[in-house]
């Protein structure tokens, strides 16, 4: 594959997006696994499906709609759902957790309808659910790179308030740190990151890249910053070792990349356990 990366521009393309994707998705998907808001991601890449699915049908029903990338108006999708879920969660104020279905539910119905008058499935789209490396073009690579950049500032600029949200809402009230500001601008970089994901992991597989590396950092991880450094290292290794595989084994890449994740994770488990083992039988010897 390493000459190949060097022969083909695609190859490129998909490399590059996926060490950002791997560097977002984590750092998103701790404050995410924190806020127990897992189920967010899932809702809001069926959204984006839906933006895709629409986006294919503008393709074959109106002329010249064919010039712009679908992640476009997959992204766009995304952050309109993220901002229905917001304002759902205010009309459901005692049962918030109400507003992901609802939009998780509306999204796979119009996806649905949107590909029936597509006239179903295409190659596309199938790339677009499980991601596909020959699917990364130059466009999409910079997509990624520009929300990597953008979203990496917001986080820094604003992690104290991310942080105190993630932990002590009420404590955050109390401090008047804009709450309901901050949960909006956190979720339209969830769903902008979800967006740019697709085509590497795939819509249907995403939301695991922002959870399974969290979940196997948790396990090793002394504090919230250790977390989130090997939440990233975790989903580094999971999309590069994804790429290679899906590459050799010529099958699409999200796959893989969610079974190394799930590797890591059964191996921090395991890791775990055998050490709290190891400390069991040392003490009582």
């Amino acid at each position: 594959m390493f000459e190949a990366f060097y022969t083909f521009e695609f190859l490129r393309n998909a490399a590059i997006t996926g060490l950002l994707i791997g560097l977002m998705a984590p750092i998103l998907g701790v404050f995410i696994v924190v806020r127990r808001l897992s189920l967010i991601a899932d809702a809001l890449s069926h959204i984006t499906l839906t933006g895709i699915a629409a986006s294919l049908l503008l393709e074959k029903k109106v002329l010249g709609t064919d010039l712009w990338n679908p992640i476009y108006m997959g992204m766009v999708f995304s952050v309109l759902g993220a901002l229905a879920i917001e304002r759902l969660r205010k009309v459901y104020k005692h049962y918030e957790e109400l507003a992901i279905p609802i939009i998780l539910s509306g999204g796979v119905g119009l996806g649905v309808t949107f590909i029936s008058l597509a006239e179903g499935f295409n190659t596309d789209l199938f790339s677009y659910l499980f991601g596909s490396v020959a699917a990364v073009s130059r466009s999409s690579m910079w997509t990624a790179l520009v929300v990597t950049a953008i979203v990496l500032l917001l986080v820094i600029v604003f992690y104290k308030e991310l942080f105190l949200l993630s932990f002590d809402e009420e404590h955050a009230a109390v401090l008047r740190i804009g709450g309901r500001w901050i949960h909006i601008l956190f979720i339209l970089m969830v769903a902008v990151v979800i967006a740019a994901s697709m085509q590497i992991v795939g819509i249907l597989l995403v939301s695991a890249l922002m959870t399974l590396p969290v979940a196997a950092a948790m396990r090793l991880s002394k504090s919230f910053i250790q977390t989130i450094g090997l939440s990233v290292l975790f989903g580094e290794v999971s999309v590069v070792a994804g790429l290679v595989a899906g590459y050799h084994l010529s099958i699409p890449p999200g796959g893989t990349i969610v079974m190394i994740a799930v590797m890591i994770l059964i191996g921090a488990v395991l890791y775990k356990r055998s050490k709290k083992l190891f400390r069991a039988h040392k003490q009582a010897a």
